[in-house]
Protein backbone atom coordinates (compact mmCIF):
# COMPACT_ATOMS: atom_id res chain seq x y z
CA UNK A 1 0.00 0.00 0.00
CA UNK A 2 1.19 3.36 -0.68
CA UNK A 3 0.90 6.74 1.62
CA UNK A 4 -1.75 8.04 0.09
CA UNK A 5 -4.17 4.45 0.64
CA UNK A 6 -2.53 3.12 4.04
CA UNK A 7 -5.91 1.66 4.79
CA UNK A 8 -6.77 -2.23 3.11
CA UNK A 9 -10.46 -2.59 3.27
CA UNK A 10 -12.10 -6.09 2.26
CA UNK A 11 -15.12 -7.94 2.60
CA UNK A 12 -16.21 -11.61 2.06
CA UNK A 13 -19.13 -13.27 3.23
CA UNK A 14 -20.59 -10.61 5.02
CA UNK A 15 -17.72 -10.12 7.31
CA UNK A 16 -15.34 -6.65 6.10
CA UNK A 17 -11.75 -6.62 7.21
CA UNK A 18 -10.17 -2.96 8.04
CA UNK A 19 -6.20 -3.11 8.26
CA UNK A 20 -3.88 -0.63 8.98
CA UNK A 21 -1.12 -0.78 6.76
CA UNK A 22 2.09 1.36 8.33
CA UNK A 23 4.55 -1.20 9.50
CA UNK A 24 7.51 0.51 9.50
CA UNK A 25 5.55 3.33 11.59
CA UNK A 26 3.89 0.87 13.97
CA UNK A 27 0.61 1.37 12.16
CA UNK A 28 0.37 4.61 13.18
CA UNK A 29 -2.40 7.05 12.84
CA UNK A 30 -1.14 9.86 10.02
CA UNK A 31 -4.18 11.68 8.47
CA UNK A 32 -4.37 9.64 5.30
CA UNK A 33 -4.66 6.50 7.98
CA UNK A 34 -7.10 8.39 10.16
CA UNK A 35 -9.26 9.46 7.38
CA UNK A 36 -9.24 6.65 5.26
CA UNK A 37 -10.57 4.51 8.68
CA UNK A 38 -13.55 7.15 8.64
CA UNK A 39 -14.30 6.10 4.65
CA UNK A 40 -13.92 2.67 5.85
CA UNK A 41 -16.94 3.02 8.56
CA UNK A 42 -18.83 4.66 6.80
CA UNK A 43 -18.94 2.03 3.63
CA UNK A 44 -19.18 -0.80 6.40
CA UNK A 45 -22.52 1.06 7.87
CA UNK A 46 -23.66 1.59 4.71
CA UNK A 47 -23.77 -1.62 3.32
CA UNK A 48 -26.71 -3.86 4.24
CA UNK A 49 -24.71 -7.06 3.48
CA UNK A 50 -21.88 -6.15 5.66
CA UNK A 51 -22.91 -7.89 8.83
CA UNK A 52 -19.53 -7.80 11.11
CA UNK A 53 -16.21 -6.02 11.07
CA UNK A 54 -13.01 -6.75 12.01
CA UNK A 55 -10.25 -3.88 12.45
CA UNK A 56 -6.32 -5.66 12.74
CA UNK A 57 -3.10 -3.87 11.61
CA UNK A 58 -0.01 -5.73 9.42
CA UNK A 59 2.42 -7.26 11.85
CA UNK A 60 4.98 -5.42 13.36
CA UNK A 61 4.83 -6.06 17.04
CA UNK A 62 2.58 -3.07 17.78
CA UNK A 63 -1.51 -2.98 16.84
CA UNK A 64 -1.25 0.75 16.38
CA UNK A 65 1.06 3.50 18.04
CA UNK A 66 -1.64 5.80 17.78
CA UNK A 67 -1.14 9.14 16.32
CA UNK A 68 1.56 9.92 14.02
CA UNK A 69 3.81 12.14 16.20
CA UNK A 70 6.84 12.76 13.48
CA UNK A 71 3.40 13.73 11.36
CA UNK A 72 2.02 15.81 13.56
CA UNK A 73 5.36 17.53 14.56
CA UNK A 74 5.95 18.08 10.74
CA UNK A 75 2.20 19.59 10.07
CA UNK A 76 2.69 21.85 13.12
CA UNK A 77 6.03 23.25 11.86
CA UNK A 78 5.34 24.07 8.33
CA UNK A 79 1.16 24.84 8.68
CA UNK A 80 0.84 25.84 11.93
CA UNK A 81 -1.84 23.71 12.66
CA UNK A 82 -2.47 20.87 14.62
CA UNK A 83 -3.00 17.25 12.81
CA UNK A 84 -6.38 16.62 14.10
CA UNK A 85 -7.68 19.75 12.14
CA UNK A 86 -6.66 17.56 9.23
CA UNK A 87 -8.38 14.68 10.16
CA UNK A 88 -12.51 14.30 9.47
CA UNK A 89 -13.15 12.87 12.42
CA UNK A 90 -10.47 13.07 14.73
CA UNK A 91 -11.80 11.61 17.85
CA UNK A 92 -13.10 8.36 15.71
CA UNK A 93 -16.93 9.41 15.94
CA UNK A 94 -17.90 7.35 13.44
CA UNK A 95 -16.44 4.20 14.49
CA UNK A 96 -18.36 4.45 17.81
CA UNK A 97 -21.79 4.94 16.09
CA UNK A 98 -21.36 2.03 13.41
CA UNK A 99 -24.45 -0.22 14.16
CA UNK A 100 -22.81 -3.56 13.30
CA UNK A 101 -20.64 -5.57 15.48
CA UNK A 102 -16.62 -4.28 15.44
CA UNK A 103 -13.88 -6.93 16.48
CA UNK A 104 -10.51 -5.88 17.31
CA UNK A 105 -7.88 -8.46 16.33
CA UNK A 106 -4.57 -7.04 17.60
CA UNK A 107 -1.92 -8.45 16.96
CA UNK A 108 0.49 -6.29 18.69
CA UNK A 109 0.84 -3.97 21.27
CA UNK A 110 -1.57 -1.03 21.90
CA UNK A 111 -0.28 2.05 22.61
CA UNK A 112 -2.49 5.64 22.93
CA UNK A 113 -4.60 6.13 20.03
CA UNK A 114 -4.16 2.02 19.43
CA UNK A 115 -6.03 1.88 22.81
CA UNK A 116 -8.54 4.08 21.55
CA UNK A 117 -9.40 2.16 18.62
CA UNK A 118 -9.66 -0.87 21.01
CA UNK A 119 -12.02 0.59 23.21
CA UNK A 120 -13.93 1.49 19.92
CA UNK A 121 -14.32 -1.86 19.67
CA UNK A 122 -17.02 -4.14 20.77
CA UNK A 123 -15.09 -7.25 21.44
CA UNK A 124 -11.27 -7.83 21.36
CA UNK A 125 -8.59 -10.27 20.88
CA UNK A 126 -5.15 -9.85 21.96
CA UNK A 127 -1.95 -10.91 21.70
CA UNK A 128 0.22 -13.04 25.12
CA UNK A 129 3.27 -11.07 25.61
CA UNK A 130 2.37 -7.70 24.24
CA UNK A 131 1.99 -4.22 25.91
CA UNK A 132 -1.20 -1.76 26.48
CA UNK A 133 -1.54 1.67 27.56
CA UNK A 134 -2.51 5.13 27.48
CA UNK A 135 0.38 7.32 26.80
CA UNK A 136 -0.94 11.10 26.48
CA UNK A 137 0.71 12.42 29.05
CA UNK A 138 4.20 11.81 28.69
CA UNK A 139 3.71 13.34 25.26
CA UNK A 140 1.49 16.28 26.35
CA UNK A 141 -1.45 15.03 24.04
CA UNK A 142 -4.85 14.60 25.53
CA UNK A 143 -7.24 11.22 25.69
CA UNK A 144 -10.58 12.46 26.37
CA UNK A 145 -11.59 9.35 24.34
CA UNK A 146 -10.96 7.18 27.35
CA UNK A 147 -13.83 7.83 29.13
CA UNK A 148 -15.50 4.97 28.06
CA UNK A 149 -12.91 2.93 29.57
CA UNK A 150 -14.60 2.79 32.69
CA UNK A 151 -17.42 0.76 31.75
CA UNK A 152 -14.46 -2.15 31.23
CA UNK A 153 -12.08 -1.16 33.50
CA UNK A 154 -11.98 -0.85 37.12
CA UNK A 155 -11.81 2.86 37.94
CA UNK A 156 -7.99 2.53 39.98
CA UNK A 157 -6.53 0.70 37.26
CA UNK A 158 -7.71 3.13 34.35
CA UNK A 159 -6.65 6.13 36.72
CA UNK A 160 -2.62 4.17 37.25
CA UNK A 161 -2.61 3.97 33.45
CA UNK A 162 -4.01 7.76 32.67
CA UNK A 163 -2.04 9.51 34.91
CA UNK A 164 1.14 7.51 34.86
CA UNK A 165 1.10 6.90 30.58
CA UNK A 166 2.96 3.55 31.58
CA UNK A 167 2.58 0.66 29.65
CA UNK A 168 0.98 -2.18 30.90
CA UNK A 169 1.42 -6.23 30.23
CA UNK A 170 -1.68 -7.09 28.60
CA UNK A 171 -2.13 -10.11 30.52
CA UNK A 172 -3.26 -7.83 33.15
CA UNK A 173 -6.08 -6.09 31.34
CA UNK A 174 -7.24 -9.90 30.68
CA UNK A 175 -7.54 -10.22 33.55
CA UNK A 176 -10.02 -7.56 34.16
CA UNK A 177 -12.07 -9.11 30.91
CA UNK A 178 -10.77 -5.72 28.46
CA UNK A 179 -10.01 -8.77 25.93
CA UNK A 180 -12.58 -11.42 25.25
CA UNK A 181 -9.21 -14.12 24.37
CA UNK A 182 -5.44 -13.70 24.25
CA UNK A 183 -3.79 -15.94 21.67
CA UNK A 184 -0.18 -16.91 21.04
CA UNK A 185 0.54 -15.67 17.79
CA UNK A 186 -0.52 -12.89 15.00
CA UNK A 187 -2.16 -15.40 13.26
CA UNK A 188 -3.70 -17.03 15.92
CA UNK A 189 -5.30 -13.50 16.61
CA UNK A 190 -7.00 -13.20 13.47
CA UNK A 191 -7.98 -16.59 13.38
CA UNK A 192 -9.90 -16.18 16.82
CA UNK A 193 -11.52 -13.08 15.43
CA UNK A 194 -12.94 -14.45 11.89
CA UNK A 195 -14.57 -17.14 14.25
CA UNK A 196 -16.50 -14.54 16.71
CA UNK A 197 -17.40 -13.00 13.57
CA UNK A 198 -18.39 -16.09 11.88
CA UNK A 199 -20.85 -16.90 14.92
CA UNK A 200 -22.60 -13.51 14.87
CA UNK A 201 -23.09 -13.84 11.26
CA UNK A 202 -25.16 -17.07 12.09
CA UNK A 203 -27.41 -15.30 14.18
CA UNK A 204 -30.48 -12.99 12.95
CA UNK A 205 -28.91 -9.78 11.75
CA UNK A 206 -31.49 -7.30 13.45
CA UNK A 207 -31.21 -9.22 16.90
CA UNK A 208 -27.50 -8.49 17.10
CA UNK A 209 -27.81 -5.06 16.10
CA UNK A 210 -29.98 -4.42 18.51
CA UNK A 211 -28.32 -6.58 20.81
CA UNK A 212 -25.39 -4.08 20.53
CA UNK A 213 -27.42 -1.38 20.66
CA UNK A 214 -29.15 -2.06 23.44
CA UNK A 215 -26.09 -2.75 25.74
CA UNK A 216 -24.59 0.30 25.00
CA UNK A 217 -28.03 2.38 25.41
CA UNK A 218 -28.14 1.16 29.26
CA UNK A 219 -24.44 2.11 29.72
CA UNK A 220 -25.49 5.70 28.64
CA UNK A 221 -29.13 5.78 30.11
CA UNK A 222 -28.56 3.76 33.30
CA UNK A 223 -30.37 0.86 34.16
CA UNK A 224 -33.57 1.85 34.36
CA UNK A 225 -33.85 4.01 31.27
CA UNK A 226 -31.88 1.72 29.33
CA UNK A 227 -34.06 -1.40 29.86
CA UNK A 228 -36.85 1.00 28.59
CA UNK A 229 -34.85 2.19 25.15
CA UNK A 230 -34.06 -1.47 25.12
CA UNK A 231 -37.29 -2.57 24.88
CA UNK A 232 -37.86 0.29 21.92
CA UNK A 233 -35.24 -0.80 20.02
CA UNK A 234 -36.16 -4.37 19.87
CA UNK A 235 -39.75 -3.82 18.54
CA UNK A 236 -38.85 -4.08 15.23
CA UNK A 237 -36.82 -7.20 15.87
CA UNK A 238 -39.96 -9.00 17.54
CA UNK A 239 -42.26 -7.26 14.48
CA UNK A 240 -39.61 -8.98 12.01
CA UNK A 241 -39.75 -11.82 9.35
CA UNK A 242 -36.59 -12.75 10.97
CA UNK A 243 -38.58 -13.58 14.48
CA UNK A 244 -40.77 -15.85 12.11
CA UNK A 245 -38.02 -17.58 10.44
CA UNK A 246 -35.76 -18.40 13.42
CA UNK A 247 -38.48 -20.41 15.72
CA UNK A 248 -40.03 -21.96 12.18
CA UNK A 249 -36.16 -23.17 11.33
CA UNK A 250 -35.92 -24.57 15.04
CA UNK A 251 -38.86 -26.53 14.72
CA UNK A 252 -37.78 -28.33 11.14
CA UNK A 253 -35.02 -28.80 12.46
CA UNK A 254 -32.65 -26.72 9.65
CA UNK A 255 -30.38 -23.59 9.68
CA UNK A 256 -32.93 -20.66 9.56
CA UNK A 257 -32.11 -18.34 6.47
CA UNK A 258 -32.29 -14.69 7.39
CA UNK A 259 -33.21 -12.10 5.54
CA UNK A 260 -32.85 -8.79 7.93
CA UNK A 261 -36.41 -7.49 7.69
Amino acid sequence: MTEESPIKFSVDDGIATVLIDRPSRKNALSVAAANGLTEAWEKIEGDRDIRVAILTSSDCGVFSAGLDLKEAARIAEQEGVDILSKMRDPFHDQMRAVSKPIIAAMTGSLIAGGMMLALNCDLRVGLAGTMAGITEVKIGRGSPWAAPALWMLPQPFLMEILLTGELVPIERFHQYGFTNYLEASPQAVRDRAGKLAQRMIAGAPLSVKAAKASVYATMDLGRAEGLKHGKRLHEEVYSSLDAIEGPKAFAEKRKPVWQGR
